[in-house]
């Protein structure tokens, strides 16, 4: 007979609930000490997560870190009140007393628990793997020194390389007072390669990062060659570069890494919390044009194994892929369950949370625009005096106008339609949605990032991804000031 492997839900129950002496049924005890006095819904969030990082230098393993943390949130919702406690430990003892201290809320009363649906099954766009465990110690250290023998092999003008390797096996569970439960286990690995090159007394730095909800096993010799040879070409080019012109010019977006622009400047802004509390440019723009119609854009909770990509969400809805902007028109808005129902409509599976110390709200998984009708040559002959933008660092954003300001990178100039010199410590200075209006070519083939971006929200950081095709803003404001990163995305 074939021998059936675990199932997410399996797998949550046997790490969450059976060594606290928990099952469903004490969970929904936990609810009728909430549900005391009436509320409108209540969710309990059980994790446990197992991390670690590696840091190899000059050939050495100059650090390492390794963690293990794990508890639960109650979280109970009564009408706009929010209430929500945790505690580091999963026990029935702990479990009721963040319930007696959440539950105090619903004294005012709710208009009764939400009468919801089950939880969905959710996806399975990964396999419920633990990377930390799939590999040894000195397999990991091979990856990283696998990874620094190949960036020195690509030019004798390489000097210094760093890499980063970190792996992360979460587990969560989430049980609703609907009755509704739902589990995801997310595994999540990540490698990155910094290159220090130096030519006639100058030094310039290269970077490359990828991973995503894989094993280290993801991490063969030829992607860990790939990734080497992007992070030196990249410190090479920046070697030759010169300042870049200042002044409002035309700015092509060079396909993938980019779409951090669209993530940062316009997607925060698509978050339903920020329209509900009308601080979004947005709020009140559902159903109009706030683009050209060569625009669409989408987050997507559900790409294979991607950064960004959840079985399901932190509230235990499924994730979907969310049509933002159809055609140059705002369709809607990212939502949680609370916003959902402010608006009337289904939650889109965007409830994230960074751990079980926080409460959930929407956020975006992996936001990208579709590819346009253009091809790259035909974009870049259309510029006259511009600069061409491949690679992004942070920058700063205000979420609710958009206004932001980002250090790019790896940028060229583009004269007479073609690309010619390299240019460094370049700005890009402008506000998001008025970008978005002066979109007004969008090449055909979209791409991904390549699973390095972490984004940060009211204090809460999570995994994102992003994309986009080489895309035409017709004026933007360069600036020629370094702006130091602020946050991960």
């Amino acid at each position: 007979m074939t021998k059936l492997e675990p199932s997410t839900l399996d797998i949550a129950k046997a790490t969450l609930l059976a060594p606290a002496g928990l099952d469903e049924l004490a969970t929904q005890r936990v609810f009728g000490t909430i549900l005391a006095h009436k509320a409108d819904d209540a969710d309990l969030y059980f994790q446990y997560n197992r991390s670690e990082g590696w840091t190899l230098e000059e050939g050495q393993v100059k650090s390492g870190s390794f963690s293990i943390d794990q508890g639960v949130g109650v979280r109970v919702v009564a009408g706009e009140k929010t209430a929500f406690a945790y505690a580091d430990d999963i026990n029935p003892e702990a479990l009721e007393s963040a319930a007696k201290v959440t539950r105090a809320i619903a004294a005012d009363g709710g208009t009764g628990v939400a009468g919801r649906a089950l939880v969905s099954t959710g996806h399975s766009l990964y396999a419920p793997i633990d990377p930390i465990s799939q590999f040894d110690d000195a397999q990991k250290v091979r990856i990283l020194e696998t990874l620094e023998r190949f960036a020195r092999r690509v030019d004798p003008r390489v000097k210094q390389v760093i890499g980063r390797l970190s792996g992360e096996y979460d587990v969560v569970l989430v049980a609703r007072a609907d009755g509704g439960l739902g589990a995801d286990v997310r595994p999540l690995v990540h490698l990155a390669i910094t290159v220090i090159a130096e030519q006639d007394g100058r030094r310039e730095e290269g970077y490359q990062g990828a991973g995503g909800r894989f094993g280290y096993a993801y991490f063969t010799e030829e992607r860990l060659a790939e990734l080497a040879r992007a992070a030196v070409r990249q410190a090479l080019v920046n070697l030759e570069a010169r300042p870049a012109p200042a002044g409002v010019m035309s700015v092509v977006l060079g396909p993938g890494w980019p779409g951090i622009l669209l993530h940062e400047a316009i997607g925060h802004g698509m978050e339903a919390d920020f329209n509900r509390k009308n601080t979004s440019i947005y709020a009140d723009k559902i159903g109009k044009p706030i683009a050209k119609d060569i625009v669409s854009i989408v987050d997507d909770g559900t790409i294979d194994h991607a950064r960004g990509a959840i079985n399901v969400d932190d509230e235990g809805n499924a994730p979907e892929k969310t049509m933002l902007v159809d055609k140059g028109v705002l369709t809607t808005y990212l939502h949680d369950a609370i916003s959902a129902k402010h608006y009337g409509v289904k939650p889109t599976g965007s409830g994230r949370r960074e751990s079980f110390r926080h409460s959930p709200m929407p956020r975006m998984r992996a936001t990208y625009m579709l590819g346009g009708p253009h091809e790259d040559e035909e974009i870049m002959k259309s510029v006259k005096k511009g600069i061409y933008c491949t690679n992004f660092t942070n920058g700063q954003v205000t979420i609710g106008s958009g206004d932001f300001t980002f250090y790019v990178k790896n940028g060229f100039l583009i004269e007479d339609g073609k690309i010619t010199k390299p240019i460094t410590d370049v700005n890009l200075i402008g506000n998001g949605p008025k970008i978005l209006e002066k979109v007004d070519m969008v090449a055909k083939k979209l791409e991904f990032d390549e699973g390095g971006w972490t984004c940060g929200k009211n204090g809460q950081m999570v995994p994102v991804g992003m994309g986009i095709s080489t895309v035409k803003v017709s004026e933007i404001t360069v600036g020629g000031t370094k702006v130091r990163s602020q946050g991960k995305a």
